[in-house]
């Protein structure tokens, strides 16, 4: 097994000393033809003639923006609404006169004075009964 590998480890190396002496060889015919094209020189090349620019166009001015239309005011909310009813009773109001007054559904009143409520601008007074703080 021994004098197998060694064979074949010899037949390499004559075989890689070969490879190397034809790169030489190649290597110094390359060099041959690089030294024989050298003396031969491009001719230089024309140089082309200068492009004249045009003169760019003159610009518009840019137009000014409309001006803005101001936002249409909002009708009154429906807090608006309630609060305002409250606000002009001094005693208090019902939940049927806030009702007959704003003509909103009873979710949407009940909406209303807890949202009023919380945000402290009304109290209630009793049950069913809201004042303006």
């Amino acid at each position: 097994m021994v004098k197998r590998l060694q064979t074949q480890l010899n037949s390499v190396s004559k075989q890689l000393a070969e490879l190397s002496k034809k790169v030489d060889k190649l290597n110094k015919q390359l060099g041959q033809v690089a030294a024989a094209k050298a003396p031969a020189k491009k001719a230089p090349a024309k140089k082309k003639a200068k492009s004249v620019k045009k003169a760019a166009p003159k610009k518009k001015p840019a137009k000014k923006a409309a001006p803005k239309k101001a936002a249409a005011k909002k009708g009154a909310t429906v807090l608006d609404s309630v609060y305002d009813a409250i606000k002009r009773s001094k005693a208090g109001v019902t939940i049927a006169s806030l009702k007959a007054k704003t003509k909103l559904e009873a979710r949407q009143l009940s909406n209303a004075l807890y949202k009023l409520s919380k945000r402290g601008d009304i109290t209630a007074k009793s049950r069913g009964v809201y004042v303006k703080k």
